[in-house]
């Protein structure tokens, strides 16, 4: 439920169809809680445009003529409090995979129903990681990465990081939910990384899903 004394979530839409952007729009005004500052039509207006309102978050789709949204993303990922919801009919992992490692604090399909959207906005503006379940399956589908490692070189403590890394949570809601500090939790996961052998919290979250523990 959205806090009606908090200040608006400020959000910057990026899509080259300008119906896209217009149906965008008329949702999400009337979201109580959440304001559209502008939109842009390709990824070079998007970080333009982005410099110059400093929304809380961008909804990006990624397919776009001239600057695409996977380098927009990069370039609105460098030294910017930004978040980036990526919002594109492109799926595969081949898509996803870059897109994340480029900063995206969330993946979603167009076809998403517009309330589950303002949800979205939402998670990620509070920091979560945010894929839906048939975009992290296409990911687990062809995912290599962290086969090597095993649960049981893990704490007890480190299993119960790692299940709320698969869900979504920041170091800070992690360390209130364990009752750790905050630099207690970045301990926690760098051990999580180095033991499973992972490159980043993605491929642990991924990991996580594949081995049973983000039910």
């Amino acid at each position: 439920m959205a806090d009606p004394d908090a200040a608006p979530i400020r959000v910057l839409v990026v899509d080259d169809h300008r119906v896209v952007r217009r149906g965008l729009r008329t949702f999400l005004e009337i979201q109580e809680d959440i304001e559209v500052v502008g939109e842009a039509a390709d990824g070079a207006e998007a970080v333009e445009r982005a410099r110059e309102l400093r929304p809380d978050v961008v909804l990006l789709d990624l397919r776009m003529p001239g600057t695409d949204g996977l380098e927009a993303l990069r370039s609105l990922g460098a030294g910017s409090d930004t978040r980036v919801l990526v919002i594109t009919s492109f799926t595969e992992r081949r898509s996803v995979v870059p897109a994340l490692r480029a900063g995206a604090g969330g993946y979603l399909h167009k076809d998403i129903d517009p309330d589950a959207l303002a949800a979205a906005i939402r998670s990620v503006h509070a920091g979560h990681v945010l894929l839906e379940p048939e975009i992290a399956r296409a990911l687990l589908s062809n995912d290599t990465d962290g086969r090597s490692g095993r649960s049981g070189t893990l704490t007890e403590r480190e299993r119960e990081v790692l299940a709320l890394i698969a869900r979504g949570r920041a170091n800070r809601e992690i360390a209130r939910a364990l009752v750790l500090s905050e630099k207690t939790v970045k301990t926690h996961v760098s051990n999580i990384l180095m033991k499973l052998e992972l490159a980043d919290r993605t491929q642990a979250a991924l990991w996580a899903v594949r081995n049973g523990l983000a039910e």
